[in-house]
């Protein structure tokens, strides 16, 4: 554990700030705002829906805010009692302290947040860095879930580190050195299948600008670490998602996963596009009906 100074400066971090507040106003849902206090450090979360609905942890995707990737999923808003935190350590009003996606200590986090809600058991939802984080809770908090969800996850397979730095890293630095659009969209564009919203894209520009960015991945999960873990399991991936790739992921899931129920494969990149956003929330919200109750 290590105190970042996770911000460049305090006017980036305003502007953060800012665009997370704007991007809440989007959702056609209230939320309570919780500040808990974690062996970490305090950790800011969004909690929404009928306080006895059955819990479902919804993790945000790394290097962005957590509204961002939250909104990926708000066809679930309303059932269930969901609890968003803002990962520690990342953009958004938790602490910014950087803990380790390499070994215990996510799973301690979210075990401290559960706590606080005095939730013993949960459903999880994580797309990105988040389903990173959820493979470290089930490699040594299995008990704590009662079901996955995986969206385009970290912690299973990564892409190609060459197109990886010629499609991201290098448009990345052109465009911290230029300001230039142009390089913004080029990233944009892989990320998304050429879908990506106007809001998400200037946030990734924003986060580009003045944020220091989290450069460890989350552990890739090895089998015997899920020997334990026998809670039902569903992983959504995009054929064109340059970090971490349907046919890598799919398999490596298959290999280690205990009882993974369901794979979907969409024709989509890292960020889903509305029409498979829909698609993935309806295919959610049946194995929820299913594995869940």
């Amino acid at each position: 554990m290590s105190v970042h100074t996770l911000y460049k400066s305090e006017e980036g971090k305003k502007k953060i700030h800012t665009f997370y507040e704007s991007y809440l106003e989007l959702f056609q849902a209230d939320f309570d705002r919780v500040y808990v206090q974690t062996r970490f450090g305090k950790t800011h979360t969004l909690v929404t829906g009928p306080a006895d609905g059955q819990p479902v942890f919804i993790l945000q995707g790394g290097n962005c805010i957590n509204p961002m990737t939250l909104s990926w999923f708000s066809g679930l808003l309303g059932k269930y009692r969901i609890y968003a935190p803002d990962t520690i350590g990342h953009p958004g009003f938790s602490a910014e302290t950087r803990i380790s996606a390499k070994e215990n200590s996510f799973a301690l986090w979210i075990s401290d947040l559960m706590d606080h809600f005095n939730v013993e058991k949960s459903a999880f939802i994580g797309p990105s860095y988040g389903g990173g984080i959820i493979l470290r809770l089930a490699a040594y908090m299995p008990e704590k879930i009662a079901c996955s969800v995986l969206v385009a996850p970290a912690g299973l397979k990564l892409g190609s580190k060459m197109k990886m730095i010629q499609k991201i890293l290098l448009p990345m630095i052109g465009f911290k050195i230029l300001s230039a659009p142009s390089h913004l969209q080029k990233i944009a564009d892989v990320m998304s299948c050429n879908s990506m919203k106007e809001i998400d894209k200037s946030i990734i520009g924003e986060i580009f600008t003045h944020v220091n960015l989290e450069q460890e991945m989350p552990k890739l999960t090895e089998k015997s670490e899920l020997l334990d873990y026998t809670s039902p399991t569903m992983v959504i991936v995009g054929k064109e998602d340059i970090f971490f790739p349907a046919h890598k992921v799919v398999e490596r899931a298959k290999a280690i996963i205990p009882n993974l129920i369901t794979t979907l494969t969409y024709e989509m990149g890292h960020f889903p596009s509305e029409d498979f956003l829909k698609k993935m929330n309806q295919e959610i919200k049946q194995f929820l009906d299913v594995n869940y109750g």
